[in-house]
């Protein structure tokens, strides 16, 4: 669940049974913890990084609990109006106890939830309390909470090396240093494609995929875990699909942001998706070597599907924001409504078509999705889950 975490807190007195909160681990976030009554909390999230924005994104450690009491823990300094808490979305737990004893991992859980304005707004900011009551199973255990499922940048490491020792898996999925992001850590892209027999030769195209450029949005990692699975795997349509693309793969665009619990920028404090338009290579490597790329790509072959796989906090299902002219070309094959209806027809219990969008917003110009639609490639997409 975590990599190493400090120790506990020395000031604790035995017989104490305050909560222990500790959320210096990483991806953790969490600022300040007040202690209303004996079995009631009020948190306070960290913004992101050199912002004083950004709050939404939180995984924090509880310890020493009593079981079967009602606890009450309501985070205090969310920004935003809406959120999917008022439709039923409630904190994931993990108890290192039930992990061990039943093999149970992250589980959706609470009661009593309650999203709601309250009145700590400074200025015009206004602020959101997220609440919760939740009865902990065990005593003395040590449980996670989380706003949606883990995915650190250590587990991304630990899947690219099981790919890397993988003797089939190695032959087709090859791993590259894409570049360095400010704070030192590998962006990596992989290539994965058949390799060439010599002397055969129709140019396949290419597929690019790119994800987790919001660091709170570990739902993109879990789906492009999904597709790697898939497209590693042995069935006879991931072959095809190698046989006939060439698919490169960038799976986390913003390492540190993810490392330090940032819910959406670098460690410039910026939204790294409203910067591809930048030539500033030294503040944004990730986005600079990743256009780069694709330019590269462009060269060498046609580039048939771009995709960003994002998260969305306020809406439901899995939809696409796609890019279309006023005037768009009669060709099927062009239009890219196509796509995003393929996809509505092969899994319409989770893929939304009429939550898509395909208008090309001013403020949307500097998204991986509009500028590599500028740059040329038709079907380029932002994937959205709830």
């Amino acid at each position: 669940v975590r990599g190493l975490c400090p120790l506990k807190q020395i000031l604790h007195q035995k017989g104490d049974n305050t909560l222990i909160f500790e959320a210096r681990f990483e991806s953790g976030n969490l600022q300040k913890v007040v202690k209303i009554n004996e079995f009631e909390y009020q948190l306070t999230l960290r913004t992101d990084l050199y912002t004083s924005r950004h709050t939404q994104w939180y995984y924090f450690q509880v310890s020493n609990m009593q079981a079967g009491m009602p606890y009450r823990f309501t985070i205090v300094n969310f920004t935003r109006r809406n959120s999917l808490y008022k439709c039923g979305l409630r904190p994931l737990l993990y108890s290192e106890a039930d992990a061990k004893k039943h093999k149970v991992g992250w589980r959706r859980t609470g009661n009593e939830i309650k999203y709601y304005k309250n009145n700590a707004g400074q200025g015009r900011r206004q602020y959101f309390s997220l609440t919760w009551t939740f009865q902990f199973p065990h005593d003395g255990d040590t449980c996670y909470f989380a706003h949606c499922y883990p995915y650190t940048y250590s587990k991304l490491q630990e899947y690219l090396v099981a790919i890397s020792k993988d003797p089939v898996k190695s032959k087709f999925c090859k791993i590259h240093i894409l570049c360095h992001s400010l704070a030192g850590n590998i962006v990596y892209v992989l290539t994965i494609t058949t390799p060439r027999q010599s002397g055969k030769g129709t140019k396949r195209k290419a597929v690019i995929l790119t994800a987790r450029v919001h660091p709170g949005e570990t739902n993109s990692s879990w789906i492009m875990k999904g597709f790697l699975d898939y497209i590693l795997g042995n069935s006879g349509k991931a072959q095809l699909l190698r046989d006939n693309f060439v698919f490169k793969v960038v799976p986390m665009l913003n390492p540190d942001g993810v490392i330090v619990g940032n819910h959406r920028c670098s460690l410039t404090g910026q939204d790294l998706n409203r910067k591809y338009r930048s030539n500033v290579k030294k503040c944004y490597p990730s986005i600079w070597y990743t256009r780069n790329m694709i330019k590269r790509v462009m060269r060498e072959r046609d580039v048939f599907l771009y995709c960003d796989i994002h998260g969305h906090n306020r809406k439901q299902n899995v939809f696409m924001y796609g890019c279309e002219r006023k005037q768009q070309a009669k060709a099927p094959y062009v239009h890219p409504r196509v796509f995003p209806l393929f996809l509505s027809k092969s899994c319409p219990d989770k893929f939304s078509f009429p939550d898509c969008r395909f208008r090309v917003r001013k403020s949307k110009e500097g998204t991986g999705r509009v500028v590599m639609w500028k740059m040329g490639i038709n079907n380029s997409y932002t994937l959205e889950a709830s």
